[in-house]
């Protein structure tokens, strides 16, 4: 398991109190009444015995269910702590203060209810079936955190399962949000998604949805590297999802490293922690996009970036063009449970791409391709295209 050193003199210092620990002391979250309970009658109302009348109905009619609880709009963060930001395993209880804020994310901008849930197990079968025992509770499920390739496994079994939305946010929040940069990267500098030769970094969770998500978007080509190099059909011990990834990647037949395959390539997406050298993004085609999504550290650095693409997007805040699921998973679920919605199909998720991007198509700038967090347009325009969807594409459910 990783752990980061903890210094004493971070909790207080000479300056007063970390800023970051003091907003973190006692939790950055709370559950509140939405009715009063300030007399006998208020109680009898929420409580016994008003509250078995409610009960009993539901009992009786199990379709009230989501008008009189708050479960329809009510979503579970869960996590087994192994794939946490860029720490690695670091455990439920460490992730907690993660899920909190994916929590207090999902209020603020999607106007949903979300309760955090780290699970102190890794077997991917004690995962599922612990989910499937709690789902009465909720309208929603987004899995964080969970290390690939169980991941993988984990969501595709609570989806066949479960009759409500299943999202894992690392996958396909992350696929939303780069497919739509992609999107208004090319609008910009007038170019077709058709004609671009796009190299991926990574073939985990995020690596594996995004090369799908963009191949479902019309991109031409996709090379995708792991740690041993592209990934093709002809190489021995790939696992069963980088065998799928082969058979649907790679039109060109690169074979060798990263920096092979980014000779004349238009498009680098950085998903992994590998850093790429400058030679190498020196051979890319001019006029290119990089999406360097690694944090802390970019695959590659801004200032180096800048010197070879025409755009240029990271995973900080603290540069233009930030790739940010908070984009994507507060407007998807809010859509899906407006609808009632019992999945995320992949046309869903395409629409949600294509409706971020919409939200600043005649806003484009090299420095802004893709809307700010705060953009208060954002959620309502992804929920509005996700109910949409579902609405209309009844055959892919």
């Amino acid at each position: 398991m990783s752990a980061l050193p903890i210094n004493p003199s971070v909790f207080d210092s000479e300056n007063g109190p970390d800023p970051v620990f003091a907003a973190h002391r006692g939790g950055k979250m709370e559950i509140a009444a939405t009715i009063p309970l300030e007399n006998r009658d208020d109680l009898s109302i929420a409580y016994t015995p008003g509250v078995a009348r409610v009960c009993s109905a539901i009992a009786e009619d199990p379709a009230l269910f989501d008008e009189f609880t708050w479960a329809s709009r009510t979503v579970a963060v869960v996590t087994d702590g192994t794939a946490v930001l860029g720490l690695g395993n670091i455990g439920p209880k460490a992730a907690m203060p993660v899920m909190e804020g994916k929590a207090v994310l999902f209020k603020k901008f999607g106007g949903i209810d979300a309760i955090p849930i780290c699970l102190d197990t890794t077997d991917p079968d004690e995962i599922i079936e612990t989910v499937v025992r709690l789902a009465p509770s909720f309208g929603g499920i987004n899995l964080e955190d969970i290390s690939a390739p169980r991941c993988f496994g984990i969501e595709a079994a609570l989806a066949e399962r479960l009759d409500i939305p299943v999202f894992h946010d690392d996958q396909h929040g992350t696929a939303v949000v780069a497919t739509a940069a992609l999107e208004n990267a090319a609008r910009l500098t007038g170019r077709n998604l058709a004609d671009l030769r796009v190299v991926v970094s990574g073939a985990g969770a995020a690596g594996v949805a995004v090369t799908k998500m963009l191949l479902a978007a019309g991109v031409g080509d996709i090379a995708v590297a792991d740690s041993r190099g592209i990934i093709h059909l002809g190489r021995g011990n790939l696992t069963p999802v980088k065998s799928e990834v082969a058979a649907i990647t790679n039109r060109s037949a690169i074979t060798g490293s990263i920096e092979e395959a980014l000779k004349g390539a238009d498009v680098f997406v950085g998903l992994s922690s590998g850093q790429v050298p400058e030679s190498a993004v020196a051979t890319m085609a001019p006029g290119s996009f990089i999406f360097a999504m690694a944090n802390p550290d970019p695959e590659v650095h801004p200032d180096v970036a800048h010197k070879y693409a025409a755009v240029v997007a990271t995973g900080r805040s603290d540069y233009p063009n930030q790739i940010n699921n908070v984009l994507a998973f507060p407007g998807i679920f809010r859509g899906a449970l407006d609808v009632r919605a019992t999945s995320i199909t992949e046309g869903m998720k395409l629409a949600a791409a294509k409706a971020l991007a919409a939200v600043v198509a005649d806003e484009l700038r090299p420095d802004h391709i893709i809307p700010s967090p705060f953009d208060p347009r954002v959620a309502p325009a992804v929920a509005a295209a996700v109910s949409s969807e579902w609405a209309a594409r009844p055959e892919q459910r």
